[in-house]
This record gives C-alpha cells, structure tokens and sequence, in this order.
C-alpha cells in the first residue's frame, strides 16, 4: 500500500470540504473523544469445527459494518497477485474501517487461509432493479461437499449463507430467491475457481472461469451449468494445479502475471469453454471493473 488509509481518506475530505484538512486535524488531536470498539481479528482453537469458524469470520466481517459514507476506503485491484491482496487484507484488520462486498470477499480469503479443508470462489451477480444495473459479489465456500456463502452486503440476505447446501445449484438459486424478495431479477452470475490457500502466492485469482448469462439459458441449462462449474472445480482440485504456485520465497525475480494471462494448464482444461455462448473479452490490456461490484438494494 502506497500510503496509509487514513491519509488517503483525509486527502479526499480536504478535496470536497473547503475546511476538510483542518477539521481532520482537530479531531485526530482531539483528547476527549470516546475510543470507538475495535473488532478482534477471529482466533480458533485448532479443535474448533470449520463451520464454526465461518461462523466467527462473518461476524467479524459484519462488526467492520458496511461503508456507507460514498469514500472508498480501501483500493482493491482484480488484477493484483494474491499476496499483494493478502497485504492489503492485513491492513483492512489493523485499520477496522467500514467495507463494502469485494473488500469482504478479500478479507474472507485472508481470514479461511488456514482452513485448508475449505474450498472458496469468487461468486459475483449482474441484477436489473428499476431501469438500472447493480452488481454485488460474495466469497463462496465448499466444506464437506456443502456450499455456502461469506460477504457483506445492505441486505441481510445477500451475504452470509451457512455451508448447508447440497449442490451449487442450491446455493445459487437461494440468492437469487433473496434478490427477487429485494425487487432485483438476477441476470448474470460469474463464477471463479477456487483460490490458493498460500498467501504468498504471486498467482492472480480467477473472478470469471464461467460466465452465466440467464437471458441465453433455460432453467434446466443454467443449473447443468452450474453443476458443470462445481465438477469443474472438484475436478481441478483433484488433479492439483501442476506444480506449487511461485512464492516471495521461492521466486524472489517473479513478476506479477500479466492481466488477462492464463496459464497453460487452464487454457488446456474442459473447464474452461464459456458456457451460455459468452467469452472473455479478447482485449487483455481492458481495465477490470473496479467500481461496479457495488449493489444499492
């Protein structure tokens, strides 16, 4: 991180307030103003069951709160190594600022990193709610062959899901019961594979293996795709990703990856043709979506 948080945060107020700087400076000087609550980062006995520790991440999760203050806190970049996110996840726990649904998706990553038994997967929604498009993303989970869901969002029923479910079908179709209770019709859903469990990996997280697009699918096709994602994934998992993925360690000359690169073992995989007719875009160089993740239900 270039610069700590708080001063990016002040910057930003002294850039919309005509007095921003110096009413910054009176209340970070300020002796008499009460110590605002700081969450504890979840701690777990190595006894404690995985789905108790889910538990215990997303109440930390919803103890930061959502940001509703129109700031963004903290910077995330899609196209970041993981290590370089899992950086910017430490800082998120030492600041304990308000975030909003991909900065929980980064912390959920950090805070499962040594529930190595624990599947997780970026699951990100395209809703349509009055004339306007809104996006949200969750961090799916698999334990156990049950499917769940960690995130923060305005809505209670669009974050947590307990790993309860059966299928990723399941899962999926519980969202998108929720958003049809919030007035919003689900039009696509974009799944990624399972990320590292190393924090130090310099390999970049793949938000977009499938794309599924509900005006092209039936009912039926959408949930075969779907299960085709999950089998995708069991299957990866499997077969193992070739060989260890290069760490600060192990690599010290590594560069990041390139943005849109894709490794030769996912670019031979079955997984990876583009169910419902869609592609990525051609263009490797076009700059992620950073701002759009944001749902206003």
């Amino acid at each position: 991180v270039d610069e700590p948080t708080w001063e990016r945060m002040w910057r930003h107020v002294g850039r919309i307030h005509p007095e921003g700087e110096r009413v910054a400076q009176r209340i970070r000087g300020a002796a008499d103003l009460p110590k605002i609550p700081i969450p504890s980062v979840p701690a777990f006995q190595p006894s404690t069951p995985i789905p108790e520790r889910l538990e215990a991440v997303q109440r930390y999760i919803r103890e930061l709160q959502y940001n509703h203050t129109g700031t963004q806190f903290f910077e995330i970049k899609k196209s970041r190594p993981l290590t370089g996110l899992m950086d910017l996840a430490k800082e998120m726990t030492k600041e304990a600022l308000p975030i909003k649904c991909l900065e929980a998706v980064i912390l959920g990553i950090y805070l499962t990193n040594n529930m190595t038994t624990l599947d997780r997967f970026p699951i990100s929604f395209k809703t349509h709610f009055s004339g306007n498009y809104f996006r949200h993303i969750v961090l799916g989970v698999n334990f156990g062959g049950r499917y769940g869901a960690l995130g923060i969002s305005r809505r209670e029923e669009l974050m947590y899901k307990a790993p309860v479910f059966r299928t990723l079908s399941e899962l999926i179709f519980d969202f998108e019961e929720a958003y049809r209770r919030c007035w919003h019709t689900l039009k696509k859903v974009k799944l990624g594979h399972c990320v590292s469990h190393d924090p130090h990996s310099v390999e970049q997280i793949e938000w977009k293996h499938s794309i599924l697009d509900l005006e092209k699918l039936t009912r039926e096709d959408f949930r075969k795709e779907l299960e085709r994602h999950a089998r995708d994934m069991r299957l990866k998992i499997g077969k193992g990703t070739g060989p260890p993925s290069p760490t600060k360690d192990r690599k010290k000359d590594v560069s990041s990856p390139q943005r849109g690169q894709a490794s030769p073992h996912r670019r031979n995989s079955r997984g990876d043709r583009r169910p419902s007719g869609e592609k990525k875009p051609a263009d490797s160089k076009a700059m992620p979506d950073l701002n759009g993740y944001q749902i206003r239900v």
